[in-house]
């Protein structure tokens, strides 16, 4: 019998949805999630921004709920990491945003568990920043699917390498659109069943890179809302930044359009957050901070949900919450049992979201990056020097009221130390190995970004994400990866390689232990840096190139645990090769 959306939403607003987070075993609802990357708290019309235009995303808010006070990690790969598990990224072993300590530990299990092993079809689609080798990669993380990449930021928004799978394949148009397409087919292909979506844009993030239809009408504009700090706004990379933001809105448009297509507008959950503060001194309604800033400004981002059957339209909710909280909220929402044992910081939000939190409980949220830690309360916001702002009536946090309220400034302090004592690790996550060799995930990519370069090579630029390594000109130089191989056996070696024509003919080798293997590159190719014309603004990472795949053979590997060496063995012109990365697919074990 067909349920009106009135009566299904009644059933869940008084009382079915429990405030422990048990629900109703059926229907089980879609669940969509949106994270885009660097889009800070004043980048939508919703907020008070007149300089841009974000209707679709905005009618998540009208249509939902939205949470005004969110709060995420200051920085990209905690964020997600938070999302993912449901604590904070310290319990993680997250502590910093590349060359591995992105990863999130292998003992932590995700949201995508829950919802797999509920029956779920579970899918990733964008940028993932979590770890890149499997088991980290998302597809051992409880997606089923992912198409997108790994890394940190990436170094080319138009048609460019990308991963499906586990296999290297080529875009199709401007990347966020094309990873919107994924979605699209993702749930079209899984309509028929329920399906967790988790969609990662990876814009604004820089490169600013955006497609004309969307930067023509900014290209000039004169904007009506500037930053704190006029003088210090680098007005293109504004201008940028808003053209790509209301690229992401066009499409999320697309998705719920999507939705609604198909039928499955009224029980799916739709979820819409950022990662971290704006990544430029543009408008941010006056708050304090950007990327990387432990202060509001840095951390807060508008957080929208909206599930017609479960949500009554236009709730608008003051209480703290954060990344932390949703995945308690979701399993919780959608009747799933979570997966594993850790003790979860986060907590079920049902309550608010359905009207019935009559007595939410005082809480506190702590943020941390970079040895700093701020702790926000309902009602005040301690900084990692020790200075308190009432919140509430300073939201941009211009005067210190320790001295006003020294007790609640003792207390917030020792909180923050004391949850310093619980969340950090003992051992630093910089012990671990990249991991190679699993036979259900064969393909093992070792880029430079997780490699060690020793002599006078070099990067191709102080950020390591989407990065090569060049400037070899020494046969006593070489290039390392601490591996941790999972199973001995046969594997095909790949380099991906730039090569000058009077170069060519250098002999590389790759060794592991007491196995080498030995290759002669004769065939020279030498692309140009790629990047630039389609910059808005210069860029500060990698330019990239379109490096060829060179196969060095097939060496044995034991299991266990070293450094993974690449050396240029002869180099008889003015260098060696370059290299994006070494491939490892494993072929058969021992």
């Amino acid at each position: 019998m067909m349920i009106s959306t009135k009566s299904r939403f009644l059933r869940y607003a008084f009382g079915l949805v429990l405030a422990t987070g048990s629900a109703l075993a059926e229907p089980k609802p879609n669940v969509v999630v949106i994270l885009t990357d660097d889009q800070g708290w004043g980048d939508f019309s919703l907020t008070g921004n007149e300089n841009l235009n974000t209707p679709r995303i905005d009618s998540l808010a009208r249509d939902g709920a939205f949470f005004r006070r969110f709060y995420v990690s200051p920085v990209c790969s905690p964020t997600r990491a938070e999302f993912l598990a449901g604590r904070y990224h310290p319990r993680g072993g997250i502590y910093s945003t590349t060359a591995g300590g992105e990863r999130l530990n292998l003992n932590e299990s995700t949201i995508a568990d829950a919802f797999r092993s509920a029956g779920y079809a579970t899918g990733a689609f964008g940028k993932w920043h979590n770890g890149k080798q499997y088991p980290y990669h998302p597809m051992g993380r409880g997606f089923d699917e992912f198409y997108g990449f790994c890394s940190g930021h990436w170094g080319d928004y138009f048609s460019p390498e990308l991963e499906h799978n586990g296999e290297l394949v080529q875009g199709n148009g401007f990347i966020v659109d094309d990873m919107t397409d994924q979605v699209l087919r993702f749930i079209e292909k899984n309509q028929e069943v329920p399906f967790f979506a988790y969609f990662a844009p990876n814009t604004p993030h820089s490169p600013m890179q955006v497609p004309d239809r969307f930067y023509d009408r900014f290209r000039d504009a004169n904007l009506k809302q500037r930053g704190e700090n006029p003088q210090q706004e680098n007005l293109e990379h504004t201008r940028a930044a808003l053209a790509m933001c209301e690229n992401i809105d066009w499409n999320v448009g697309r998705i719920l359009d999507k939705l609604e297509e198909l039928g499955l507008e009224q029980d799916t959950i739709v979820v819409f957050f950022g990662d971290n503060g704006p990544n430029g001194l543009r408008w941010n309604d006056g708050l304090k901070g950007v990327k990387g800033s432990v202060d509001e400004g840095g951390l807060r981002t508008p957080c929208l949900v909206r599930w017609p059957v479960g949500i009554q339209a236009g709730r608008v909710i003051d209480q703290i919450a954060g990344a932390i909280d949703l995945l308690p909220t979701l399993t919780g929402l959608a009747g799933v049992a979570r997966v594993g044992d850790g003790t979860l910081d986060g907590l079920n939000l049902t309550p608010l979201l359905t009207g019935q939190a009559e007595d939410w409980p005082e809480r506190a949220i702590f943020s941390h990056w970079a040895g700093r830690v701020s702790v926000r309360t309902q009602e005040y916001r301690l900084g990692p020097n020790g200075a308190l702002f009432a919140m509430k009536t300073d939201p941009g946090q211009r005067t210190n009221v320790a001295a006003e309220h020294p007790e609640v400034a003792r207390r917030l302090t020792r909180m923050a130390a004391d949850w310093r004592k619980d969340v950090f690790p003992e051992t630093r996550e910089a012990a671990r190995p990249f991991p190679v060799g699993y036979h259900d995930f064969p393909n093992t990519l070792l880029p430079a970004r997780d490699g060690r370069a020793h002599g006078t090579i070099t990067r191709s630029s102080r950020w390591p994400n989407a990065s090569f390594f060049s400037n070899w000109t020494r046969v006593s130089d070489r290039v390392t990866w601490d591996v941790e191989v999972a199973t001995a056996g046969r594997y095909e070696v790949t380099l991906d390689y730039t090569c000058a024509a009077g170069n060519a003919g250098c002999v590389m080798e790759l060794s592991l232990g007491e196995s080498r293997l030995q290759a002669t590159i004769n065939e020279a190719h030498d692309p140009p840096l790629r990047g630039a014309d389609d910059d808005r603004v210069v860029r500060k990472e990698s330019y990239v190139k379109d490096f060829k795949p060179f196969s060095m053979g097939i060496i044995e590997l034991a299991k266990g645990r070293g450094n993974l060496t690449l050396r240029a063995l002869e180099i008889p012109g003015e260098a060696a090769v370059e290299v994006r990365r070494i491939r490892l697919r494993l072929l058969d074990e021992e």
